[in-house]
């Protein structure tokens, strides 16, 4: 079965990378999460990156604030995938992070979400993983469905209540 890598340069990425995690545990998708940094143990993150193949990886989610250098040096090793998120920083919003992680060399793609968007990188991997995968393709036409319905229930709820009532929640 097709894995996907959950990893952080930092335990305060946990909140972000966890909405990750719930959307593929929703899908029914195995995953493995990791904290590593790329600045502080190369060697780890090397070793990481080498052999996140062999251990059934399809896609890695990587996150990464700041500087944001773990998705790109992901995609620079690992052949597959790599979805990279931004994290919101305190001292530039995380426009430094979606900066990083998006302005990467030709050559070394790296797919990007919002910053702090755990769930669409999910939804994103589990899109990639859907091309050859019809049971999950099937999952993720639902969890559309079911989006449309919970819109869907909150305007007719607008409807009966009116804007007012709604806004007391």
């Amino acid at each position: 079965m097709a894995k996907v890598g959950i990893v952080m340069g930092s335990d305060s990425d946990m909140p972000i990378m966890a909405k990750a995690a719930d959307v593929l545990e929703q899908l029914g998708i195995e995953y493995e999460m990791t904290i590593i940094s790329a600045h502080r143990e190369p060697d780890v993150f090397f070793e990481y990156a080498n052999t996140a193949e062999e251990k059934g990886f399809k896609v890695i989610i990587a996150g990464a604030g700041m500087a944001a250098h773990l998705p790109g040096m992901c995609a620079a090793i690992f052949p597959m995938p790599v979805i990279g998120i931004p994290m919101h920083t305190t001292s530039l919003g995380g426009r430094d992070s979606l900066y990083s992680i998006v302005q990467m060399p030709s050559g070394i793609p790296v797919a990007t979400v919002a910053i702090n968007g755990g769930a669409n990188a999910a939804l994103l991997a589990a899109k990639m993983l859907s091309i050859s995968d019809d049971a999950l393709l099937e999952k993720l036409k639902k969890y559309s469905a079911e989006l449309k319905k919970q819109v869907q229930n909150k305007d007719k709820k607008l409807q009966e209540v009116g804007y007012k009532k709604y806004m007391e929640k």
